[in-house]
């Protein structure tokens, strides 16, 4: 099993910025991808952020050039730093680990973020 415990989040302002951070336990072996997934009341959760060991990353649209993300593979930590926050980027946010071979998914418990106008 994989346990995922996130940090991060909370209040700010439009234009603001946060980091959320997600820390990694457990049965980590092989090969894993982790990211982030967000969830907007009313809305289905979406895919906002993925990297894979020391790859740039990849991005939803709606986010590039605002978010990095990154990743600490000794601390098997992942971080989104989010800058020039949008009332739209509220939601939960949840850290998700994939195994590569297994595809097997595992998420955290979700942070909120609320970003105010």
């Amino acid at each position: 099993q994989v346990q995922l415990v996130e940090s991060g989040g909370g209040l700010v302002q439009a234009g603001g910025s946060l980091r959320l951070s997600c820390t990694a336990s457990g049965s980590i072996v092989g090969l894993f991808r982790m990211g982030w997934y967000r969830q907007a009341p009313g809305k289905q959760r979406e895919w906002v952020a993925s990297i894979f060991r020391g790859n740039s990353g990849n991005y939803v649209d709606s986010v590039k050039g605002r978010f990095t993300i990154s990743i600490d593979n000794v601390a098997n930590t992942v971080h989104l730093e989010m800058n020039s926050l949008k009332p739209e980027d509220t939601g939960v946010y949840y850290c998700n680990l994939q195994k590569l071979v297994s595809k097997l998914d595992y998420w955290g418990q979700g942070t909120q973020v609320t970003v105010s106008s």
